[in-house]
């Protein structure tokens, strides 16, 4: 059986960490915090005491943190992954992170004698839960067949999309539509409230037409039930725009609608507003319209 190390059990971890045990892999996870953990175990998974721990018999580790440094934080130094994983095991990294810096791991990992990909994944929660998660996939053709079988287990779409980094670049280009769609729902709801017409039915028939997309039928109820309850944090999709806007100047890229974006998810941020899901676009938006 393929032994799993699962390192990052939060809002998106946990639930692939349980449907890779669901899928019949040895899982053996580890997280900050002891609750997630021993939610992992509750659903069939094993626990871990550190990283080390973790990844000493794992023939494939995924780590699944929040950004650039934590997954740097995770895979160096004397304690991470690269130097306690077995020689020849698979490194997936399910983060999203600055292309550049997952080049640069992918490299350290392949020096340490490891597989690489990094595969980062869209859905959010729901989709992680049900397992029909978008993963785009960076690396060599024969690490991403390794890594094929696993990530079948916990996603819907999954495409090779070119070499190390290319998967987090496919991923910023995610968000960037994403940030302007979930920005131009807002604003279409506000603009239908003000007109006191049926907001259900209106998304309803919107939702069939062009308009319709996954962002309406995901943000749009819970833009207008006011419910910001994080399936994907604010905070991550500001640190996921920078990574846009700073990948797409080195290469003399403009993103002027992602830019605006970028902004107003910056300034829910710099408010407090971090913690909501990043539907809370539309809280600025309707304060913006003099409407709440």
């Amino acid at each position: 059986m393929t032994r799993i190390a699962f390192i990052g059990l939060g809002i998106m971890g946990l639930p692939m960490a349980k449907n890779l045990v669901a899928a019949g892999y040895d899982v053996v996870g580890y997280n900050r915090s002891q609750e997630a953990i021993d939610k992992l175990v509750a659903a069939g998974g094993a626990g871990a005491t550190g990283i080390a721990d973790a990844v000493s018999e794992a023939d494939v580790v995924i780590t699944m943190v929040p950004d650039s440094p934590d997954v740097a934080g995770v895979v160096q130094g004397p304690d991470g992954v690269f130097a306690n994983a077995k020689a020849g095991a698979l490194w997936i990294d399910n983060s999203s992170i600055r292309p550049d810096v997952a080049k640069e791991l992918a490299a350290e990992a392949v020096a340490a004698g490891l597989g690489a990909v990094d595969a980062p994944v869209s859905g959010g929660e729901q989709g992680a839960i049900d397992a029909v998660l978008s993963i785009m996939v960076g690396g060599s053709a024969d690490d991403f067949a390794r890594a094929e079988p696993v990530l079948n287990a916990i996603g819907k779409t999954i495409v090779h999309v070119g070499p190390a980094g290319a998967g987090q670049t496919v991923k910023a280009a995610n968000q960037l539509i994403v940030a302007v769609n979930i920005q131009a729902l807002a604003e279409a709801v506000v603009f239908l409230e003000a007109f006191g017409v049926d907001t259900d039915a209106a998304l309803t028939v919107l939702g069939g037409g062009l308009a319709g997309s996954k962002v309406l039928d995901q943000k749009g109820w819970k833009m207008l039930n006011r419910d910001f309850a994080p399936g994907f944090r604010l905070a991550l999709h500001n640190k996921d725009l920078g990574i846009v806007t700073s990948a797409a100047r080195s290469v003399g890229v403009t993103v002027p609608l992602g830019a605006a974006v970028a902004q107003l998810v910056n300034a829910l941020v710099a408010r407090g507003d971090g913690g909501l899901d990043h539907s809370g676009l539309f809280k600025l938006t309707a304060e913006l319209a003099g409407r709440d």
